[in-house]
């Protein structure tokens, strides 16, 4: 499996995929935990810190987009989120939870990416959603 920096241009503070474990045209699976010291745990909830729900939704395009780069689906280096639908946020991730995201890719070709997510901890949904992807280059 690839090197997830090598697949998007995302970095630290802001990579939200630390491995992918299946590619293939019907399904991506990635996998993220978040450690106790990442940064948005001292705002977000200090008492309490959780992962923020629009965080999940990044991660989960991030994994898909990595995916359909590993699989040559699209030409272009950037992919920029164009819309969210169908959010649904079901179970707190909190650190050093890991999650797994399951992608499915509903379209794919010249310069846009539609899919649909869902992010589990453990076997317990966490979050599911749909996006489209601009492709742009850098």
């Amino acid at each position: 499996m690839a090197d997830v920096k090598d697949l998007i241009p995302h970095r630290d503070p802001f990579l939200f995929v630390d491995r992918l474990e299946k590619v293939t045209e019907e399904e991506i699976i990635g996998y993220r935990r978040w450690p106790a010291d990442t940064f948005f745990f001292k705002g977000h909830f200090p008492e309490y810190p959780v992962v923020p729900g629009v965080i999940l939704v990044e991660s989960m395009a991030q994994c898909g987009g990595a995916g359909v780069n590993q699989l040559g689906l699209v030409q272009g280096s950037i992919f920029f989120l164009g819309t969210v639908d169908k959010v649904k946020l079901k179970k707190q991730v909190r650190p050093n939870d890991e999650v797994k995201m399951v992608i499915t890719t509903l379209r794919a070709g010249g310069r846009m990416i539609k899919q649909s997510g869902k992010a589990y901890v453990g076997d317990e949904l966490a979050a599911s959603a749909e996006w489209m992807c601009l492709v742009g280059d850098a």
